[in-house]
């Protein structure tokens, strides 16, 4: 396992890390630390959650994958894991977190005491803000819309009130999700204006059927030394090529339609079958090219894998030292050219 630095940080994040969003809904807590103990054991040091988590969200299971990530945490050899979590933006709704989660001052300590404590913790290594305050498109929206913004809380603020918990010891670094250049590059102006933290990371969606980063969050990450935490990298598993074989193949786009909404996309199916076909002709399995081609970008801190049974995970992992050819990565550019991003 490949381990790098992250952002401006000491953490050295494996180039594999083990996404949980399935822990509570999916996998039940006996599978989901069965999970953890083999990822660890194949290298994996870095484990991402958050305060919302299991999806799909509901008030039923709220927090229930921190509780399970805690009593397995609280087992380990804490200095040897690195361990993210999220407080939720207001983005979604989900009134049943906080009375309707904010990124204010009292939300922020109301979410991270309750992190450390389901996490069974003194600190959290990454501690990033799910959604931003504000509005942004995002979920397979792709266009700005002014008439949508709200009011909400600087992001000036948000960062002050983050800085006290990287002050007190609760939380090391700051990271940032479903991000744009302008949330960034507005988050790295005030820590410099105002010498607060300064964020290491962002977490979006990378995959060969959204490389919407590229563009100018590339950019931006690069000048202000962030790194990329990439999740959803085979595409709610379009990208292993399952979908292809009907409406009713099992798996989290079946389960819950609510989130395939990005990827029902009319160049969607022909763009999987175009990357499969060149996986296979390459000898490789369809998720192995696909979280090569995620892990091995210039841009790449970590790779979040989620899975759902101990078989995709070893498959998952397998990836990690597998480096794409010239040719693949050609007929990968053709593909994209020809569908560019068509589940962003």
């Amino acid at each position: 396992m490949e381990y790098r630095q992250l952002g401006e940080s000491d953490l050295r994040v494996s180039a594999l890390a083990l996404g949980t969003m399935t822990f509570g809904e999916q996998n039940s807590e006996a599978e989901a630390h069965a999970q953890l103990d083999f990822a660890v054991s194949r290298g994996v040091n870095f484990i991402d959650s958050a305060e919302m988590y299991p999806v799909a969200p509901r008030a039923e299971t709220v927090h229930r994958t921190e509780s399970y990530i805690g009593n397995w945490l609280k087992r380990q050899q804490r200095d040897r894991l690195i361990v993210a979590t999220k407080i939720t933006g207001p983005a979604r709704g989900f009134d049943w977190i906080r009375n309707g989660p904010r990124i204010t001052r009292e939300h922020i300590t109301a979410a991270i005491e309750g992190s450390l404590r389901r996490l069974q913790t003194d600190y959290v290594d990454l501690y990033q803000i799910h959604w931003p305050d504000r509005y942004v498109p995002m979920f397979g929206a792709t266009g700005y819309d002014a008439a949508q913004e709200r009011d909400s809380t600087p992001i000036a603020e948000q960062l002050a009130s983050l800085a006290d918990l990287v002050k007190t010891g609760k939380v090391r670094y700051l990271g940032l999700s479903n991000e744009t250049p302008w949330g960034v590059s507005e988050f790295v102006r005030c820590a410099e204006a105002l010498g607060l933290p300064k964020i290491i990371s962002i977490q979006n969606a990378y995959h060969l059927m959204n490389r919407t980063f590229e563009s100018g969050l590339a950019e931006v990450c690069k000048h202000a030394s962030i790194g990329l935490l990439g999740y959803s990298p085979l595409a709610f598993g379009w990208l292993t090529g399952k979908y292809l074989a009907g409406p009713n193949t099992r798996g989290r786009i079946t389960l819950f339609p609510g989130f395939g909404q990005r990827y029902a996309k009319p160049n969607v199916p022909a763009a999987t079958m175009e990357y499969v076909r060149i996986a296979k002709e390459a000898g490789l399995a369809p998720a192995t090219m696909a979280l090569a081609f995620a892990r091995t970008r210039w841009f790449t801190g970590s790779v979040l894998l989620g899975a759902t049974s101990l078989a995709q995970l070893n498959e998952n992992l397998g990836s990690a030292e597998i480096m794409l050819s010239a040719e693949v990565l050609e007929q990968i550019e053709v593909v994209h050219k020809l569908f560019p991003n068509p589940a962003p």
